[in-house]
């Protein structure tokens, strides 16, 4: 997630000590723990098999915060990826650096008990287990590699259609082969325990095939639990769509405008 507006953020970013390691309170490292034993039996049979294989290969600690460089062994060995620290939210401008770069950007703070089902910003949780596992898969990391090096070359009207498509794959991405079940790709559900089993159980959201159009015109909000839903039929699926001539889509987005929103207006601060 990105916001190009200044943003007063409730967490605070921890930074790496001169050797590169960060100090987390142990009241962190349990939350980690917690949410980490809550998805542990909310995801089988719900994510993807690329996301569970990633996430083998990752070994990530079950009761503390990874430090990134543990993270990073892996993607290097696996795609060339690595992670990058940052604060909640950066720039569309070095989101976009990062990724044309192979860095994904990382928050190095992790979300209070009060909001454990849901977060509206990129916590650590989000970023390495939502994210993180899917990375040391090809066409995943391919499609994410090509999206910053698009965004990075992109006007800022046309980042704000780039956003809508990593919003409804990468974020909240759903995926259902033709002869399978459906399941979960997108980080925004995976690390979130009550979009986890909205996503899948409820009835309430649309599930609607991909089309890069259609994506491209639908409004979001990063605030509730998602309205519509896109499903691929296979992570391969990622590369097909990185080959498209996505800019064309964009301006053909933008030519015919948004679609109308499938959840109420923002309330008002009084």
């Amino acid at each position: 997630m990105t916001k190009d507006t200044v943003h007063i953020a409730p967490y605070v970013a921890r930074s790496a000590d001169d050797s590169g390691y960060i100090h987390y309170p142990q009241e962190e490292h349990d939350i980690w723990s917690q949410l980490y034993a809550r998805q542990a039996v909310n995801l089988p049979g719900r994510a993807c098999k690329e996301y569970l294989q990633g996430l083998d290969a990752l070994a990530m600690p079950k009761d503390r915060i990874p430090q990134l460089a543990e993270i990073d062994k892996v993607l290097m060995a696996t795609t060339g990826w690595k992670t990058a620290a940052v604060p909640a939210l950066i720039s569309f401008g070095r989101f976009f650096e990062l990724l044309a770069n192979k860095e994904f950007p990382v928050a190095t703070f992790i979300r209070r008990k009060e909001e454990f089902d849901y977060l509206q910003e990129p916590d650590i949780f989000h970023e390495i287990f939502g994210h993180c596992p899917l990375l040391t898969n090809p066409s995943f990391a391919h499609f994410s590699h090509m999206y910053g090096q698009l965004g990075l070359n992109a006007s800022k009207e046309d980042r704000v259609f780039l956003a809508r498509l990593y919003w409804f794959t990468v974020e909240f991405g759903l995926l259902k082969p033709q002869d399978g079940e459906l399941c979960i790709y997108g980080g925004g559900i995976l690390s979130s325990p009550g979009e986890t089993l909205y996503a899948m159980e409820s009835k309430v959201p649309e599930r609607k095939p991909f089309d890069l159009l259609d994506v491209l015109r639908t409004p979001y909000r990063i605030d509730i639990m998602q309205p519509i839903y896109y499903v691929i039929e296979h992570i391969d699926m990622l590369d097909e769509i990185a080959k498209m001539d996505i800019m064309a889509y964009v301006a053909k987005a933008r030519q015919l405008g948004l679609f109308a929103p499938k959840y109420p207006p923002k309330a008002k601060a009084s």
